[in-house]
């Protein structure tokens, strides 16, 4: 079973809320989320299997819905019978598979630069990213990372954050066969033809200059959705949670408020 940290309002009743990262699979990618929302929730962070604290070899044939079963599996370990979820690109494609399969354990749902069905600008993204860390290596898959998540003008003025975060990918990289397995996972996924079976409130947020994911992606993935709201963040690229954290997570506490 997955290991989890829970942070936030300590009460067993309390409103919960379930944080899944994207490729990266870490918890840790929500820090700038984490203040903001344990003043009034249960959060729920978890590194995904294969990664962090969960490792493992991920098998062939690793997918999309064998993530969402592990989110399953994670709760009801914990006992939680009903919560919200967040999750940012793979892990928003986790989050739609998982009100899919347990539509009753699901609330809201949070949508950050995901998508429901592939895409051919993103698919060439991640070619590129493949080929780099198949021809070249680690460090040079790592050292690419950035230029996909953050905004040119943010990478500048955040130089020694950005080298941090190289050092520590390099350091903690979840194996190639890994990352090769979680890429083919996200690029099959596709539920276009199932999102009208998805009527929980969702928001679907995007990034208007996100390099890897189109917003048009969240646009049509909201219009698909029979109750989601569309935000689109003129900007913060695909990293928004961290580059915009405060409007971003005023935007996801003003949904998630209950309604007066």
């Amino acid at each position: 079973m997955l290991a989890a940290e829970i942070v936030g309002r300590p009460e067993p009743d309390a409103p919960t809320i379930v944080l899944s990262a994207g490729l990266g699979g870490a918890g840790a990618f929500w820090l700038p989320q984490i203040e903001a929302l344990a003043q009034q929730y249960r959060v729920v962070l978890y590194d995904h299997r294969g990664t962090g604290r969960n490792p493992a070899t991920l098998p062939d044939g690793y997918s999309i819905g064998d993530m969402a079963d592990e989110v399953i599996a994670l709760l009801q370990a914990q006992q939680i019978e009903r919560c919200h979820f967040m999750g940012h690109a793979l892990g928003g494609l986790v989050g739609l598979e998982f009100a899919l399969r347990a539509p009753q354990m699901l609330d809201r749902l949070v949508l950050v630069n995901a998508w429901a069905a592939p895409n051919p600008h993103t698919k060439r993204c991640f070619d590129v990213r493949r080929d780099l860390l198949r021809g070249v290596g680690v460090e040079a898959y790592v050292r690419a990372q950035p230029i996909f998540l953050y905004p040119p003008a943010w990478m500048v003025a955040n130089a020694a954050r950005v080298a941090e975060e190289e050092a520590h990918g390099v350091r903690h990289f979840q194996g190639a066969d890994n990352i090769e397995r979680r890429i083919a996972a996200l690029l099959a996924f596709d539920v276009a033809a199932r999102l009208d079976e998805i009527r929980h409130s969702t928001l679907v947020l995007a990034s208007k200059d996100d390099t890897l994911v189109p917003w048009t992606c969240s646009q049509h993935l909201a219009a698909g959705l029979p109750s989601a709201e569309f935000v689109l963040m003129p900007e913060g690229g695909h990293g928004v949670t961290v580059t915009e954290a405060d409007a971003f997570n005023r935007a996801v506490l003003d949904f998630l408020a209950p309604a007066a």
